[in-house]
């Protein structure tokens, strides 16, 4: 049975649940409901909620545990012999996780049968071949230890769906069972149902808070697995990025970090001069007719994907830069010697940052009272007087917020560093040269046939974890920076 459908018969048992409490209900209280301690809808939400979320919270549990007991097991089938050098247990487990999930899908292709599937004693290059026949990703030639570990995985994991579904199926029943049972005219099912909701809007409120720890965790594992292959002295405190897969790399994130910080700080150059001025224009001058046209255009640019900001800056802002400073430009200075630069990426960025630090800034500076304007003009300041001695510096931590969440967005920008900035590791002060960023060589290392045993493809999740914190970082001080100003007006 397919998770799916496993839902759908959830769905369709809470369903009948709420029609059956509801009857049930009005039946004890003889279709009088003066006689009913609650509304008809509460007792039949009652055993909707009832049955639905036991079965719901041990499926989720039982996704999320399974596959840790399984591959707990099937690690027990790899011999120390099997671990290549360099290698390590768990990065063996994930090529057999590979290899089972392969497994599946080359059944499900058709290019293999259940029985050579399960079968221990086919030719391991014929197994090899046919799983990358069926397209399904493996990094290395299957052997007899990870075959048999990964048969061992396909096995427990199939059982453990078939025990997963019927152990579902019962707690959904149990409950809905339950809940109707004890439907009765005098159940205070109001009360119930509004505690239920309670703790379901709890939980939504905790999912951003987990997700967060999910996040973190998975990454975490990963770059304990890459420390274990690569000296983190070298990653943090070395100067020469240069992946190697056939060995003796340097994966220093130094000048990678060198290059997201030009770059971002170029784009917020831009992008924080614009963008604020825009807001005080938007929020202090403009006229009623021209903020509601301007905005809603100034917004726009925030709905533009990224990747067309990248060909934007591909096909007419690098040629555009050549065009004045490269060899035989307007200037003739022949500084930029190609459109793939810092400039030309800082530049685009500016302008796709332009949006966030205006929209921010507009709605902080109208959230400055309007009786500190009144008093200030009240004084004999003129207007631009009251803006740049009152407005701003009453809403400058908001202001400085909003730009900290625009620099933010600019260190984990992708795609337009992919297209304008250049794939040079290297540290230089020069704008008018090629740098790369954190993402840009995340993007690079996890792209391509890669071998997820070795350092150069486990290096991502370092840097990711890395930009993952950073970004954190701004993203936590910039939020309390405009909770603080908030606060003082609110």
């Amino acid at each position: 049975m397919a998770l799916t459908w496993l839902l759908l018969i959830l769905l369709a048992i809470a369903v009948l649940g709420y029609f059956a409490g509801r009857s049930r209900a009005m039946a004890s209280a003889d279709g009088n409901l003066r006689n009913l301690h609650s509304l008809p809808s509460y007792y039949g939400y009652n055993v909707a909620l009832t049955a639905l979320i036991p079965g719901f919270v041990l499926l989720v549990t039982w996704l999320l545990v399974q596959p840790l007991i399984v591959s707990n097991s099937a690690s027990g089938l790899l011999p120390d012999s099997a671990i290549p050098e360099g290698s390590t247990r768990g990065l063996l487990m994930s090529e057999v996780r590979r290899v089972a999930n392969g497994l599946d899908g080359a059944v499900a292709a058709g290019t293999m049968t259940e029985d050579f599937a399960r079968s221990a004693h086919e030719d391991f290059a014929d197994v090899t071949a046919r799983l990358k026949e069926a397209g399904q990703i493996i990094t290395q030639e299957v052997t007899a230890p990870i075959l048999l570990a990964a048969q061992k995985y396909r096995s427990m994991s199939a059982s453990g769906n078939i025990a997963m579904q019927i152990a579902v199926l019962v707690v959904t029943l149990i409950g809905a069972s339950f809940a109707y049972i004890r439907t009765h005219k005098e159940f205070r099912a109001r009360n119930v149902v509004e505690q239920g909701i309670l703790a379901l809007l709890l939980l939504a409120a905790s999912i951003a808070v987990l997700t967060t720890v999910g996040i973190v965790l998975s990454m975490f594992f990963e770059t304990m697995n890459f420390f274990e292959l690569h000296s983190w002295k070298d990653f943090f405190f070395g100067s020469t990025w240069a992946p190697n897969f056939r060995g003796g790399s340097e994966l220093s994130i130094l000048p990678l970090l060198w290059g997201t910080l030009y770059i971002s700080l170029i784009a917020l150059l831009v992008a924080v001069p614009i963008g604020l001025y825009a807001a005080i224009y938007l929020s202090e001058y403009a006229s009623s007719v021209a903020r509601s046209v301007a905005k809603p255009l100034l917004e726009i640019l925030a709905g533009i994907p990224t990747i067309v900001y990248g060909l934007f800056a591909l096909l007419t802002v690098g040629p555009a830069l050549v065009s004045v400073f490269g060899q035989g430009g307007a200037l003739g200075v022949g500084w930029m010697a190609s459109s793939n630069a810092v400039l030309t990426a800082g530049l685009v960025m500016g302008i796709m940052l332009i949006p966030f630090v205006s929209s921010l800034s507009d709605d902080i500076i109208n959230a400055v009272p309007q009786s500190m304007r009144d008093g200030s003009l009240g004084l004999g300041a003129t207007h631009s007087e009251t803006v740049r001695q009152v407005v701003l510096p009453a809403a400058l931590p908001g202001i400085v917020g909003a730009i900290l969440l625009a620099a933010s967005r600019a260190i984990g920008e992708t795609m337009i560093v992919v297209m304008a900035a250049g794939a040079i590791a290297k540290f230089s002060g020069n704008p008018f040269e090629a740098m790369t960023t954190i993402t840009t060589r995340i993007v690079s290392q996890l792209t391509g046939d890669t071998d997820f045993a070795s350092p150069e493809t486990l290096v991502a999740f370092a840097l990711g974890l890395t930009l993952f914190i950073i970004t954190l970082g701004l993203n936590i001080f910039a939020l309390y920076i405009v909770r603080k100003y908030r606060e003082q007006y609110e």
